[in-house]
């Protein structure tokens, strides 16, 4: 099941509960931006740990040898669908280099999940289609419709990965919509939404790096 098939699924799911609001889908995460030994940045490593209605509803039907316990091996052809699915997103992520915008490739083929504390774990590489170099580079997280929602971790959100000496990084978080902002815009309002109107950028989470 593609992450389109499995977000719409769980939609129709949580709709009809009686908290329905968006967003439906929450996502924790840690991210890690890779330099290269001449301190060009060459990709972002994402980690994104799930909520625990989405990690039941996504593992159901997937063959474990252990009850309550899945491998990597056996995630693997979620893992597979969900990163190619989310090319159509975007992979949620959006740079600048200097003001100008800076492209990804596809993800590296050593994506995989992970499943602990009843949590699934998408672990990706995003690599620059050319490398980064530049004063200010910032890197924006979010979905456009809000569906989901990404949150840093609290601690250790992100790090720099070999980044040459002097450069500084600052991890701004967004404003959280509220359940009462939910509410009174409504349902209808955010089904309405597509990732064309990037109603969702305001919520963005922000990683600046400042390199001399």
């Amino acid at each position: 099941m593609t992450l389109r098939l499995l977000l719409a699924a769980l939609a129709s799911f949580v709709i009809v509960a009686p908290v329905a609001a968006h967003p439906h889908v929450w996502v924790t995460m840690t991210s890690e931006l890779v330099y290269a030994p001449d301190g060009s940045v060459t990709g972002i490593r994402h980690h994104w740990t799930f909520d625990d209605m989405f990690s039941a509803f996504a593992t159901q039907g997937i063959e474990a040898k252990e009850k309550g316990k899945f491998t990597r091996e056996e995630l693997m052809p979620l893992a597979q669908t969900n990163v190619e699915s989310l090319k159509e997103y975007d992979y949620f992520t959006f740079a600048t280099a200097d003001g100008k915008k800076a492209a990804f490739n596809d993800p590296l083929p050593d994506y995989w999940l992970d499943y602990k504390n009843a949590l699934l774990t998408l672990h990706f590489t995003l690599p620059f289609k050319q490398p980064v170099k530049a004063k200010l580079l910032r890197v924006e997280i979010y979905d456009p419709t809000i569906f989901v929602d990404f949150e840093f971790a609290k601690t250790n959100p992100v790090s720099l990965a070999g980044a040459p000496p002097g450069c500084k990084l600052d991890v701004v978080l967004p404003q959280q919509i509220t359940y009462a902002q939910s509410q009174r815009l409504g349902e209808q309002f955010f089904n309405a939404l597509t990732t064309a109107q990037n109603w969702g950028e305001q919520y963005a989470n922000k990683i600046l790096v400042n390199c001399p």
